[in-house]
């Protein structure tokens, strides 16, 4: 087995989405926001892994070979008999849902199972997503994301909104954009999480908690902006037939991280282009399927950038 180790690792959840899809009839579909994250980087060609844990039934077996198959690194992939984490979708336009995992596999996720040493090949860990919202696994997730920061590893960081983020995940919010250093949030994401409608009052806010990070703030089809010190960038999307905008925004901080790795050089918009390109790319497919680099690229000469 090879000793070395994947520049880009997500921590967090893998889950199941169980979708209803008539009065009698659910299909399900792998997912995870933090999961969807290492898939969309390892589709990008970067060595990558998912470093979270799922059960041990046909639900995290599923996910399981879905991870091996994305190419992701496999030793970061932990395995309990557990209950699996599922995501209960009931309404499909606009999407209802609730979450069942009482006690489930994703909280037994334990860090110093980890490989020995991987930390010193990882450039940029992601964070994100429920998996910071539920509790012991949400302690042991900010925990480790101030080991790496500590260690000199970037981190990245998507709160992505969910029902269960009350004011008890307000800590949490702080916490994590503190640490980070790049951080990706919507327009929907802030309403939420700040539970008013004052959402550049909402966007202020989280950006004076740290100052020096980058911010991809998105708006769905209005496009998405970039925010670094006192400069800002923005991004119309290029026109495109949406199939599925399911994983946009996973692929768009997909998109970002990718070029700030492989484009150092790269300013700011040129940054942008290419993170609002792959969340583009990935509405071009049912499922959330992560896009390619020479789609992106593609995508990249369509987008308009001020």
């Amino acid at each position: 087995m090879s000793t070395s180790f994947p520049t880009f690792v997500s921590a967090g959840e893998a889950l199941t989405d169980m979708l209803r899809t008539g009065a009698d009839s659910w299909s399900s579909q792998v997912g995870g926001s933090t999961w969807n994250v290492a898939r969309v980087m390892a589709r990008l060609g970067v060595p990558s892994a998912f470093a979270g844990a799922v059960s041990l039934d046909v639900f995290g077996d599923a996910l399981a070979q879905a991870t091996d198959v994305a190419g992701l690194d496999m030793r970061f992939l932990q395995r309990h008999a557990k209950s699996p984490l599922l995501a209960i979708v009931h309404e499909l336009h606009p999407p209802t849902y609730y979450f069942i995992g009482d006690d489930s596999a994703d909280l037994h996720f334990d860090a110093a199972r980890l490989p020995a040493g991987w930390m010193q090949g990882a450039q940029w860990v992601h964070f994100g997503g429920i998996s910071l919202a539920r509790e012991p696994l949400a302690g042991k997730l900010v925990a480790l994301a101030q080991e790496l920061k500590a260690a000199g590893v970037k981190i990245s960081y998507d709160p992505n909104f969910r029902i269960m983020m009350d004011e008890r995940y307000d800590t949490t919010l702080r916490r994590m954009t503190q640490l980070a250093d790049v951080i990706k949030v919507s327009d929907e994401d802030l309403a939420g999480l700040f539970r008013h409608d004052d959402i550049d009052g909402a966007f202020a806010m989280l950006r004076s908690w740290n100052p020096h990070a980058m911010y991809l703030y998105t708006r769905g089809a209005q496009g998405a902006a970039l925010y670094q010190g006192e400069r800002t960038w923005q991004a119309a999307p290029p026109v495109i037939e949406v199939v599925d905008s399911v994983g946009a925004g996973d692929a768009s901080i997909g998109g970002l991280l990718y070029s700030l790795m492989y484009r150092p050089d790269a300013d700011g918009g040129q940054h942008l282009r290419f993170a609002v390109a792959a969340g583009a790319g990935a509405c071009l497919a049912a499922g959330g399927a992560p896009p390619s680099v020479e789609l992106v690229e593609s995508l990249e000469a369509r987008t308009v950038v001020s």
